[in-house]
Parts: structure tokens; sequence; C-alpha cells
């Protein structure tokens, strides 16, 4: 691995905008950068995960994978500031770094004659409304026949995902009659009965053990400032640790929703996202190997993880998957995102040991 080479990736990949459903440009990238590793062995399929095969011996492949997309939108200013020791930017850990990271990966493990081929993926789909669309896709085209799936995240450094979380999210829309804000000061606004109905929902308690959430994102309606909402809707993520609590609390965000029916409000709620939960246990054999790959990188520092990561896909099918990380950082999703470039080299260490391991697991 040559740093400043991953360094100068990582700030071109995360300077082309790739919101979820809108990653070409920065697939098409990536691809151009593969041919120019190797040419004409990188291939994208329909949906447009990019796949780039280490020729290997007879052993079930192993594949790596990191996502494309982000969830920053196209209008998003993509700069960046870097000092000796960070780096900071709009996607920048989630996930530019994981997917320069492939590109690494792909220069020292060509021609290595592993036991089995590599196959390293940058997928689509994984942020926001993506629903691990990519993955799944990945996961349909080699299904059990895998020694591992290994998932890269940016800023996930000595954090071992071994278990995802289920993940629920609905919108929930109301229609009303709309009219004149004074004139018709009596007519029931649909913007006012989903922030009502948005109170009742923060109000629910959540169980902590498992641990659950709830979360309104986002919140839309309404036409001008002197105008009553004639519609309106929100949407909102549901996430737990337990797939039977994430789905009794599902079911009681329904029972709210009857219970704010009106007669000239009508309210509607509709799945729009659903990631699988599954996991491996922690005495898994890919699990164990995971750790020890860390601890002969020099990472000490190891916790094992539950979360909803493009490693849920695999995990939901009964796979053997993890999600690992590269280095360190903070303030994902924000434009203040940052990955701290020291850990950078102990961290891709780790995924080349694990890589390496995972075909002799523990």
């Amino acid at each position: 691995m040559i740093l400043e080479r991953l360094l100068k990736r990582t700030l071109e990949i995360q300077s082309i905008p790739a919101p979820t459903f809108s990653e070409g440009a920065r697939a098409a990238w990536f691809h151009k950068e593969l041919d120019s590793i190797q040419p004409d062995i990188a291939e994208q399929d329909p949906i447009g995960n990019v796949y780039f095969r280490i020729p290997g011996g007879n052993l079930n492949p192993v594949v790596v994978t990191a996502h494309l997309d982000t969830v920053f939108s196209m209008d998003v200013a993509l700069t960046c500031q870097r000092n000796a020791e960070r780096i900071s930017g709009p996607g920048i850990g989630d996930n530019s770094i994981g997917v320069a990271s492939l590109l690494e990966l792909a220069s020292d493990l060509l021609g290595v004659n592993p036991p089995g081929d590599i196959w390293l993926v940058a997928n689509v789909g994984e942020e926001g409304l993506g629903n691990l669309l990519g993955m799944r896709h990945v996961v349909s085209k080699f299904g059990d026949q895998v020694t591992a799936y290994i998932v890269i995240e940016g800023m996930a450094l000595g954090h071992i995902y071994h278990q995802g979380l289920p993940v629920r999210r609905y919108q929930i829309s109301a229609e009303g009659p709309g009219g004149h804000a004074w004139i018709h000061n009596q007519r029931p606004s649909a913007l006012h009965t989903l922030i009502k109905l948005s109170r009742r929902l923060i109000e629910i308690e959540l169980s902590t053990s498992p641990k659950t959430s709830l979360n309104i994102g986002t919140m839309h309606g309404g036409t001008t400032i002197n105008s009553i909402a004639r519609s309106s809707f929100l949407e909102l993520d549901l996430r737990s640790e337990d797939n039977d609590t994430v789905e009794a609390l599902a079911h009681r965000i329904e029972q709210v929703v009857r219970e704010f029916e009106r007669d000239e409000i009508s309210l509607k709620i509709r799945s729009i996202g659903d990631r699988p939960g599954g996991s491996i246990p922690i005495d898994h054999p890919l699990v164990e190997t995971a750790k020890q790959a860390l601890k002969a990188s020099g990472i000490t520092q190891i916790k094992l993880e539950a979360g909803s990561t493009d490693a849920s896909a695999p995990l939901s099918e009964g796979f053997p998957a993890v999600c690992v990380g590269i280095t360190r950082g903070g303030d994902a999703h924000s434009m203040d995102e940052f990955i701290e470039i020291a850990p950078i080299i102990s961290g891709y260490q780790s995924i080349l040991n694990l890589i390496q391991m995972a075909f002799q697991p523990i």
C-alpha cells in the first residue's frame, strides 16, 4: 500500500457526487482506475456494482466490498481540507476511503495466487433508501459459495460488526381540505396533524435492552405561510437489536396512526425501507479471525458491534460476514466529517490480514 496514492484516490473519489441511486459517475471513475491496474478484468452489473476478480485457487472466494454512495445530494459542495493529522469533508470517511482501499487491494493482491478467488466490489445503494440494493445483488450473485463477505467502512477501525440491525422505515402522510389560514381557521391542517402525531410517536417508551431507536428524519408539507396545509408527510426510521422488538414497535406506530384518523384528515402509512437483521455469534471463526487480524496489525482496542451496514445482507441469509474499518474518524453524515491519517497504515494492514486469514479461519 502506498499511503499518498491511497489518499490521492480518496480525495478524487470524494470529489465526485454520488448520492444513492446516482453513483454512475463515481462507478465509472472506479472502473477506469481498475483498468489502469489490470485492463479488461473489471466488470459492471446492471444496477451499477463494479467487480474485480483476483484469481486464486480452488477454495470458495472471499468477497470484499465498499459502498460507492453517500448521503449528500448533487448540489452539496464537496470541498475538503487536509492537514498533517486529518482530512475533513463530506463523505470522506463514509465511504470514499473505503472505496479507495479497494484499489490499493487490487494493486497489492493481483498476482499473489491466494487459496481462492478474491472479489473486490464497489457497490451501490447502501445509504438512505437504497435498502442495501447493491449488496443484496452481490449476495444473490455469490450466495453461500463464499468463504467470507468482508465489508469495508472508512471510520470503523477497531470495530467488528458481526450483527446486522433490523431497520424498518415508513412514510406517514396526511391529507385534508386545506384552505386560507384566516378565513378557514377552523379547518384541520394536515401539517398540524402530523406535528401532533409526531409528538405522540417520540413519547413512545423505547426498550434500552435490546437497544431500540425511533427517529423522524424528515417532514414536508404545506404550500405557503398563510395557507392551511392540504397535505404533508414524514419519514420514520425504526431499528432495534432484536427483530421482534422492532416489529412490535412498527405495530405500535400503526396503532397510533389509526388513533389520529379524523373525518376531514386521512392518514396513510406505507413501508419505504426494510433493512434485514442477522448475525454470526461472537465466537464464530470469522469474528475470531477478524480480531486476530486487528491484533496482528497492532490494534488492541477491539469492539464487537451491531449496526446496519452492507454486512446485514449476507448475515440475514446466514452467510459469514463482518464489517470492518480502515481508519478512525468522526462527524459522519455531516459537512465536518473527517478521517485520521495516522491509523490508515495499520487499518489497511488489518484488512489485508483479514482477507488472507479468512481462507484459513481460526
